[in-house]
């Protein structure tokens, strides 16, 4: 396995456009959630402001423990950026033939695939652990409560949802092979799709939307605040269910993408 691993490390080390995505990606979590920080700063700070926000919004969204919580939220709105990655890195393989050359060279055609699903693990690790590190630096400049974990599944949940967001984007990136069309058709479903799928099922099919692919991993980090006024209009939904759902969803995801690079014409 280290050894698939290393082989997949010479694609990348001296790829630029891989690094730099990759630092923008890391970047941008500490960035777009320092952005948030600061407009919650100013809004339970200000005299005028502070007790209604308090009465309104709760505690603190990056105090502890809603922390962890907040910065997960915040930070899936990145996680376009990860699925971008593994597109490029599978459909370069099929532009430059680096596939097919890797397994004239003696890797079967399952561990080629087994080593793009095992970069897309890596990739949810390296965002949860950057993720875990912000949340728990905002929590300490935040400082109106001390550190506690009680709510700290919500990295674990940001792990599944950033596998299920690479997984969607490796699977489009096998089915299409062309690095344009896949772009364009992982952001049409993300963004477009499955968003008016999911409204739609939601409004006529009693939040039945909320059971999709990746509308699954996204109910499993709600917005931490507003929470009581949001359970008066849209029932919670239950957590185990999204939980096995997204495991499911996974399983299938890799099922069809190993299936389909084993018996394709290469």
């Amino acid at each position: 396995m280290f050894h698939l691993l290393k082989i997949e490390w010479l694609k990348v080390k001296n790829y630029r456009t891989f690094w730099i995505l990759s630092a923008l990606f890391l970047i941008s979590i500490f960035g777009i959630n320092y952005i948030v920080f600061n407009v919650q700063q100013k809004i339970y700070n200000s005299q005028q402001a502070k007790g209604m926000a308090g009465m309104i919004l709760g505690a603190p969204p990056y105090s502890f423990p809603t922390t962890w919580q907040m910065t997960s939220f915040v930070s899936s709105f990145l996680l376009f950026i990860p699925g971008l990655l593994m597109i490029i890195s599978i459909t370069n393989e099929y532009s430059y033939k680096t596939h097919r050359q890797n397994i004239i060279d003696g890797l079967s055609r399952t561990q080629f695939i087994v080593v793009k699903m095992l970069l897309a693990v890596i990739m949810a690790l390296a965002s949860s652990v950057m993720v875990f590190g912000t949340a728990l630096t905002f929590g300490f400049i935040d400082g109106s409560s001390s550190l506690s974990f009680e709510s700290f599944q919500y990295i674990p949940y940001f792990f599944i949802q950033a596998l299920s967001f690479s997984s969607v984007a490796l699977l489009i990136g096998v089915l299409c092979r062309r690095s344009g069309i896949a772009i364009g058709v992982y952001f049409l479903y993300t963004v477009v799709l499955e968003n008016v799928c999911a409204g739609l099922l939601n409004h006529y099919a009693n939040y039945s939307g909320r059971y999709l692919p990746l509308q699954t991993t996204d109910n499993l980090i709600p917005l931490p605040i507003l929470r009581s006024a949001q359970k008066q209009f849209i029932p919670e939904a239950n957590i185990s269910v999204l939980l096995c759902l997204s495991v499911v969803y996974l399983a299938l995801y890799f099922f069809i993408i190993k299936r389909k690079f084993e018996t394709d014409d290469l």
